[in-house]
């Protein structure tokens, strides 16, 4: 079977099982599932993942072109609208490009445009003295998922042609750059400073198995985030740590391309990390075409590919699971928690449809 067939059948299978979250859990927005079920969640640490089901529903509008998606995805996303002045959260990315910029995209709706700059000046509020974004953790805490999130403030800049809110964007980038990603290409989960001086302290982990292991989904995080912020502001630097990191993903995993839950974790049978690998193949779709180098491009976009044919395997996908809920089998949440370990998670099945979307297009979404 070509790839290309394969990746059609596997949105097919999305489509049936978010018509089944739909019809079984109506309003509900999925985190992580407990058994294969939905709507059974423990502890949530915090409110991060509602963005992610609305998006699945925008590109399955995308790909499909059948409009019972797009009211689907308004209505769920509207339903996000108030979040764009929530300060508890350093997610607001997640929350709002995955929906908000989708909508946008497809309307140029003056209203739809302000959700966004309003969600991106809430995010900038994060500013610290050591120029980074504080994570939900308290003003001392760098995370690596914000680079996820950062785009929005950079995108908001652009929208209102407000240089200070670049700036407080490209700032945070380059404190994460700095403190965050290893010469190798490996990333910290955490980094903490001194809220008074700004000075950096040391690297910290809370999902990962140690302060300086790499912990893969944020690994996943980086690649996505410097490609991204590289698309938005064409700074050469950010595609360099970028390709850094893929380059330290693709070194580490096993050859079907889905790592363990962290590449540093001590001893055999570690938990695979499904969302990791999503994350990173719709990263390297972006890559691919950021770089310039055609053996780079192709290198990345075989790799985006090789990821997906595995996640599209009886291994990976719930297709494979008569009565599991969700899209992706063997994600990890939160794993000293006990948290969503080997279940399907929210972020899992959006970037695995959100690359898929992009495989079948041969090319990644337009720039943030």
């Amino acid at each position: 079977m070509s790839a290309a067939k394969t990746f059609s059948d596997a949105l097919e299978f999305v489509g049936q099982q978010c018509r089944r979250i739909i019809d079984k859990y109506p309003g509900y927005l999925p985190m992580y599932t407990v058994g294969g079920k939905w709507k059974k969640e423990g502890e949530f640490w915090t409110h991060w993942c509602e963005g992610f089901y609305p998006g699945i529903f925008w590109l399955l509008h995308k790909s499909t072109g059948e409009f019972s998606w797009r009211e689907q995805a308004e209505r769920y996303s509207r339903g996000l609208e108030a979040r764009r002045y929530d300060r508890a959260v350093h997610d607001l990315g997640f929350l709002f490009f995955s929906t908000y910029l989708r909508w946008f995209r497809l309307t140029g709706d003056d209203r739809i445009e302000k959700v966004l700059i309003d969600a991106g000046r809430t995010l900038s509020l994060r500013r610290q003295m050591g120029g980074y974004l504080s994570s939900f953790i308290g003003p001392q805490s760098l995370f690596i998922d914000i680079m996820m999130n950062v785009g929005i403030i950079h995108w908001a800049g652009t929208a209102t042609a407000n240089a200070a809110l670049r700036e407080i964007a490209m700032e945070h980038c380059r404190a994460t750059q700095r403190y965050l990603v290893r010469p190798d290409g490996g990333t910290a989960h955490e980094g903490t400073f001194d809220i008074a001086t700004g000075e950096f302290r040391h690297e910290s982990t809370h999902q990962g198995h140690a302060p300086d292991s790499t912990w893969t989904r944020g690994l996943a995080w980086a690649i996505y985030g410097f490609t991204a912020i590289y698309r938005l502001s064409g700074a050469k630097e950010f595609l360099e740590t970028a390709t850094r990191c893929a380059e330290c993903y693709l070194r580490r995993a096993p050859e079907d391309l889905v790592p363990p839950w962290d590449f540093d974790a001590p001893g055999p049978d570690q938990p695979l990390d499904s969302s990791a690998a999503a994350i990173t193949a719709s990263g390297l779709c972006d890559l691919a075409e950021a770089v310039h180098n055609p053996v780079q491009k192709e290198r990345y976009w075989q790799a985006a590919e090789t990821i997906l044919v595995t996640l599209c395997s009886d291994k990976f996908l719930a297709r494979s699971q008569p009565g599991w809920e969700g899209i992706l089998l063997h994600g990890v949440y939160h794993i000293h928690k006990k948290l969503g370990v080997n279940e399907s998670v929210a972020w899992g099945d959006h970037f695995f449809v959100e690359a898929l979307v992009k495989a079948l297009a041969g090319k990644s979404e337009a720039a943030w």
